[in-house]
């Protein structure tokens, strides 16, 4: 039975203690009247869990790593709380009746298998987590067209192209333009990125995300992860997907028509913003949020991203480009290769020539099945652990 009556949203937020779950609960406190939490989850961060379940008390939490179960399921045992551990319980628990629209920010591959089960119960899915698309994209969306279930982009790029295309014939899509920052070694040369490490690339001089998905940014992986996932978003050609360099991360993307004319949506950086709109649509709800002003954005600047330097861009739009279980091999190269960077055990650069070595390595399929992907995701990860260690040996 749905709470349709009232107007209130019944939310499942999958990754509830990270960068976009923690602010995706600040929009829920800010409008208690249209929100409503049925489930939280995280996986490794039990302390913040509990914090949120205290505070926001939903239906049930659930904490996939293990270890930390009897630590929850004892913290809420005064609460009408329900508490299950394990990545098997997120998608037993998106199912559930009592919710209404499931918030996908788990990180990286973790992120597949709830939003999958989401989908077949006919869910409403507010998505933050790209790699679901850019690992599975043919699938993800076949099941959505199956089951008419609406997938609203979170992530600010995919978000604004959503809002230019409100309204519009999807045929008469051009091309998109997506945004980049360029992030925090724009205009650097290999001579200079070869003695980066972990510390400079977290400081992003926009943003405030969380660790893997700013090393992301810094590398431009992030812009290429975006690429593909625009693909299968909007049902795009890879020819009418670009990307830009614009350091101000004010014009968060472009929509080009077929008569020439372009639509942007601008806005400060803040993904509390575009998180509110997924959460919210159809209805764009008010919010005391700082305005833009051209008062203090004078000038916007471009340029075309140096696909030479940060190589990951290149290798992204490869994968894009020959499909199949390329992008899903790229995926896992480079969650295992970004997790080594944050531990200083590979170079800044060295990211990029793992990752390649890896999309070279794994067999090529054409058309994978879902058992496909993640059987090539494993894979992928194997080698690519294999590769760190090796780079960790000749390093020292």
């Amino acid at each position: 039975m749905k709470n349709d009556s009232q107007g209130m949203k019944r939310l499942a937020i999958l990754g509830s203690t990270g960068s976009i779950g923690t602010q995706a609960l600040d929009v829920v406190a800010a409008n208690p009247q249209l929100f409503e939490v049925e489930i939280l989850s995280a996986h490794g961060n039990s302390e913040l869990l509990i914090e949120q379940a205290q505070r926001f008390k939903p239906n049930a939490v659930v904490i996939t790593d293990d270890s930390k179960y009897l630590d929850v399921k004892q913290a809420l045992s005064s609460l009408p709380i329900k508490v299950f551990s394990g990545a098997a319980a997120l998608s037993e628990v998106v199912q559930w009746d009592t919710v209404d629209m499931v918030l996908g920010a788990i990180v990286g591959f973790a992120g597949l298998p709830s939003i999958i089960a989401a989908i077949e119960a006919k869910k409403t899915i507010a998505l933050a987590n790209k790699e679901t698309l850019v690992v599975a994209g043919d699938i993800v969306m076949q099941k959505a067209i199956e089951n008419r279930v609406s997938i609203i982009p979170v992530d600010s790029e995919h978000s604004a192209i959503f809002q230019c295309l409100v309204g519009e014939n999807l045929d008469n899509i051009e091309k998109v333009i997506l945004t980049a920052s360029g992030g925090p070694f724009l205009g650097k040369k290999p001579n200079f990125l070869v003695n980066v490490k972990a510390s400079h690339a977290l400081q992003h001089p926009n943003w405030t995300m969380g660790a893997k998905i700013t090393i992301d940014s810094a590398t431009l992986m992030n812009k290429g992860l975006e690429m593909i996932e625009a693909k299968w978003l909007f049902g795009l050609r890879n020819e009418q997907i670009d990307v830009v360099i614009h350091p101000q991360s004010i014009i968060h993307s472009l929509v080009q028509f077929t008569d020439g004319s372009l639509k942007a949506q601008l806005g400060l950086p803040d993904m509390k913003l575009p998180i509110q709109y997924a959460m919210g649509f159809p209805k764009r709800l008010n919010n005391d949020y700082k305005r833009f002003s051209f008062k203090e954005y004078t000038s916007f600047t471009f340029d075309q991203p140096d696909y030479k330097t940060f190589r990951n861009l290149a290798l992204a739009r490869e994968a894009m480009e020959k499909g199949g279980n390329l992008p899903c091999i790229m995926n896992a190269a480079n969650e295992i290769v970004v997790h080594a960077f944050l531990q200083n055990r590979v170079d800044f650069l060295e990211m990029s020539e793992i990752i390649e070595n890896i999309m070279a390595r794994i067999p090529f399929m054409e058309h994978p099945t879902l058992d496909d992907y993640f059987l090539t995701d494993k894979e992928a990860r194997v080698l690519t652990t294999e590769y760190v260690k090796k780079s960790q040996l000749s390093i020292h």
